[in-house]
């Protein structure tokens, strides 16, 4: 072993499984590591919109502190959580290789089979107006938008926490469903049988990835997180990114953006709608 490496990470399941996959990754190249445990401010709120904070990084500046204070080393997020500006002195040091990028519709109705939410989604594209406006759950005004621009009779209710409680609070809803990130249920084992993607949707710029930051001094850092950078993934994440950071976005702009490497093409799609 070579040193033990520090590694900060939000408390939720998802972020410890996140966490402890970097931890296998660093015991596979030769390093130890211990994984320390700090609450962001986007956990202890969870009644707020997101886009109503007013907050760049509400998920990342707890950890970006005691980054760089030398409390931890590493600092492992879902990069859609990354601010398009790092703190100063604060630098990307790995990419992940993507997960699921899409998002999900978890219908509330227990038991109702995926083909059955297929049939209901295709009855509403091809006429809206044939079916009953559905009330759908989220706190992301990206999803929220994206959703009333292709069903406008919705209602959107606003739902915040960890995937666990949000779930649970679907549960026990009235709603007719919620909107999921599809990676962070299948990295858990939570993603439910009834639920279906959303093709049609874009993701929020760099979800499904996973980044390690790092102190941009660090250079003993920087050298083991780049061993676990890929390449493909870096790459179409900072031109998500990029989209986002000229278009001024973050968690209050309802911004999507996917890039895809096929061969040696880049393919690059994005859009932008208004908050209602």
């Amino acid at each position: 072993m070579l040193g033990v490496i520090k590694i900060g990470t939000r408390e939720s399941e998802l972020a410890v499984w996140q966490a402890n996959m970097v931890k296998e990754l660093l015991l596979q190249a030769g390093h130890d590591a211990e994984i320390f445990f700090i609450k962001s401010e986007g956990d202890i709120d969870l009644k707020t919109p997101l886009y109503e904070m007013g907050v760049q990084g509400i998920f990342t500046k707890t950890l970006d502190a005691a980054l760089i204070n030398g409390k931890i080393d590493i600092a492992v997020h879902s990069m859609k959580d990354l601010p398009t500006q790092l703190a100063m002195g604060i630098v990307l040091g790995a990419v992940l290789k993507r997960g699921n990028f899409k998002d999900i519709l978890v219908r509330r109705v227990p038991g109702q089979a995926p083909m059955g939410i297929a049939q209901h989604e295709l009855s509403r594209a091809q006429n809206p107006k044939s079916v009953r406006p559905s009330t759908i759950a989220t706190s992301s005004i990206r999803r929220k938008a994206q959703w009333l621009h292709r069903y406008p009779n919705d209602q959107i209710e606003n739902l915040r926490g960890n995937v666990n409680t949000r779930l649970k609070k679907l549960e026990e809803s009235n709603w007719d469903g919620a909107i999921f990130a599809a990676a962070g249920l299948e990295r858990i084992n939570l993603r439910p049988a009834n639920s279906i993607e959303l093709d049609w949707m874009l993701p929020a710029p760099a979800q499904g990835a996973i980044c390690i930051v790092c102190r941009d001094q660090d250079d003993s850092a920087r050298a083991n997180c780049s061993l676990l950078n890929d390449e493909p993934t870096a790459i179409c994440t900072k031109v998500e990114k990029d989209f986002l950071r000229a278009l001024l976005g973050g968690c209050s702009t309802p911004i999507s953006a996917l890039a895809e490497l096929e061969g040696e093409e880049l393919f690059f799609r994005g859009n932008i709608f208004s908050l209602d």
